[in-house]
Parts: structure tokens; C-alpha cells; sequence
């Protein structure tokens, strides 16, 4: 393993679980289609279930009115 590979698995395991659980949800929104604001917006709401964030654009509803549903 490189030095740079071994402090890049450091810095991961330093990451908390709350980063974590963030990092997947802004993901998966911004793969939904969300656009990068809207996903952190949403992501950063642990209240907003996000199945229902992904479900709302695969039924075609517009990033912008799917974040006023939810929010």
C-alpha cells in the first residue's frame, strides 16, 4: 500500500457515522438528479426521507417542486 493510499484509508476511518449516512444521501440525491444545492439541502434534513426524495423524480416531478413537496 503507497503512503498516500494508507493516509486516504486513515482519513476514512476518521470520518464519523453521521458523515457517512450524509455523504450517501447527497450522493444518491445527486444520482437521482437533484441539482447540488437541492441535494445538500435535502441531505443535511435527516427529516426528509429519501426514499421519498428518489421516488418523486423517478416519477418525473421537477427537482425544484419535489424539494417543496419534501421540505
Amino acid at each position: 500500500m503507497s503512503a498516500l493510499d494508507s493516509i486516504t484509508h486513515e482519513l476514512a476511518a476518521l470520518e464519523t457515522e453521521e458523515e457517512r449516512i450524509f455523504s450517501w444521501r447527497h450522493a444518491s440525491l445527486l444520482a437521482a438528479g437533484y441539482d447540488h444545492r437541492l441535494a445538500l439541502k435535502l441531505a443535511l434534513r435527516t427529516d426528509v426521507d429519501l426514499h421519498r426524495a428518489l421516488d418523486l423524480m423517478r416519477a418525473g416531478c421537477p427537482p425544484e417542486t419535489a424539494a417543496q413537496i419534501l421540505l
